[in-house]
């Protein structure tokens, strides 16, 4: 049975008058530019044409959607044709967009001042929340973006053990720091190569790349590098090989060989902090492992709301180490800005009330198990996964458990799926690589049509 998320909660007070100003610019005509002719534009200006890769639908195929605006868990593109989202702004928006509480944050701190090169009370009221809910931190530094938390992260766990070597996952993003973007070598436990121009190999010389979820050969790399070892840093569910989750085993395998050897295990949750349970996906392995905690975490998206604003924390013995206190030097003019703040705090503060989490969960695992009834009685191979407002499915008979598997799956079914989903108003991320995220403003209604469209887009494809 569908489960209705509620409505979205009113402010207490009414809008101030930026925000009604806001409500009724949306209802200003587009630009009467089609998408193709922004791509075309944009692409005279900026390489490729877009800002970040993935939305150039090279993946997939065919013209990029230029949006316009968006509201609850609905975008709308330049011609005026509109999507239920399922990208969420690659996972902030777990309460959908424009929210009425965030909304009134956000404004409230603008008119206060957007940047200060000072300290506000608000980075601490945000880390104090951050903190509240996450039991394996103790304190955390703001930055601007996951990239720099994750890069951060590494420095920390470098300069926190006096190691070198870090191991991380095939098919796991931790952003495009120089040191990450590596490959995995052909040999069994092997060092890296880099996976793009500009990335010097003696970079990433000291970056294993192993297999996810594969406990072999990390028992193999421990035995070999352990002492040398400084941190392993995981996605403990993967969102950009789609979903994949991080086996129990796997995970608690990990936490006895780093605490054997010396290392820190560090968890990558800019994609799941917070949006898979209200204490991240490190909560969910901790059910199955009592009293189980990373040494450092990543967090993003959503402790931002939508702005840019990511973390990196763990326990105050080691944060001692980050300059100004210790010899570990990490910076940012704008980290901790005070309408990123204002917008991640916000964000936050809704998310804790009780029982959100539990619809959330509710609505994603409705759209879930709908797509798989959809692909059965079509029979078209179908798995899916999902954890919270996170959630991901393949066209393949099982869940792949690591990049190699999810390559196996049927990629071009997967682009003919995408596209007829577009082309009935859904908005899923244009890669077979990449996770998919339901909000808190997705209804019933949005659900129901999301999987109306599945089934036609699965009888055509």
């Amino acid at each position: 049975m569908s489960t209705r998320t509620t409505a979205r909660p009113r402010p207490s007070r009414p809008l101030p008058p930026e925000a009604r100003a806001v409500s009724i610019d949306r209802l200003n005509p587009l630009t009467g530019s089609t998408n193709a002719e922004l791509f075309e534009r944009a692409q005279r200006s900026i390489p490729g044409g877009v800002n970040s890769p993935v939305r150039a639908f090279r993946a997939v195929g065919g013209t990029p959607r230029f949006i316009a605006r968006a509201e609850g868990a609905h975008m709308w593109d330049a011609e005026g044709h509109r999507y239920i989202d399922y990208i969420g702004s690659w996972g902030p928006m777990i309460l959908g967009h424009g929210h009425p509480a965030v909304l009134d944050a956000v404004l409230r701190a603008a008119r206060e001042g957007f940047s200060f090169g000072a300290p506000t009370e608000r980075e601490i009221e945000l880390a104090e929340e951050i903190i509240r809910h996450v039991p394996s931190i103790e304190q955390v530094r703001l930055v601007s973006s996951g990239t720099e938390a994750a890069m951060s992260a590494i420095r920390l766990a470098r300069g926190a053990t006096g190691r070198s070597r870090i191991v991380k996952f095939e098919g796991c993003y931790h952003g495009h720091a120089d040191a990450l973007l590596v490959k995995a070598g052909s040999g069994l436990a092997t060092f890296g190569h880099p996976t793009s121009a500009g990335v010097p190999a003696e970079v990433v010389q000291h970056t294993m790349v192993l297999r996810y979820n594969d406990i072999e050969q990390i028992e193999q790399a421990f035995a070999a590098q352990g002492s040398e070892i400084a941190c392993v840093m995981i996605e403990p569910i993967a969102g950009n090989m789609n979903f994949v989750r991080a086996a129990v085993p796997f995970v608690k395998r990990l936490r006895e060989l780093c605490d054997q050897h010396g290392a820190l295990l560090v968890f990558d949750e800019v994609m799941t902090g917070f949006r898979v349970a209200l204490g991240s996906a490190q909560s969910v392995y901790a059910r199955a492992l009592p009293g189980f905690r990373p040494d450092i975490s990543v967090f993003g998206k959503v402790i931002g709301g939508g702005m840019p604003l990511a973390a990196f924390g763990t326990t105050r013995k080691i944060m001692q180490q980050l300059a100004p206190l210790g010899p570990v030097y990490q910076a940012g003019t704008l980290s901790g800005n005070p309408v990123a703040t204002a917008c991640g705090l916000a964000t936050l503060r809704e998310i804790a009330k009780p029982g959100f989490h539990d619809r959330l969960g509710a609505t994603t695992r409705t759209l879930v198990q709908g797509l798989q009834r959809a692909a059965d009685e079509a029979g078209v191979p179908f798995c899916s996964d999902s954890e919270g407002g996170m959630f991901g499915f393949f066209f393949g008979p099982r869940l792949p458990q690591n990049y190699d598997e999810v390559m196996a799956t049927d990629k071009e079914r997967f682009n003919r799926f995408f596209h007829a989903m577009l082309d009935r108003g859904v908005y899923l991320a244009p890669a077979l690589y990449e996770a998919g995220f339901v909000s808190a403003a997705h209804t019933e209604a949005d659900i129901e049509a999301t999987l109306a469209a599945a089934r036609d887009a699965l009888r055509a494809s």
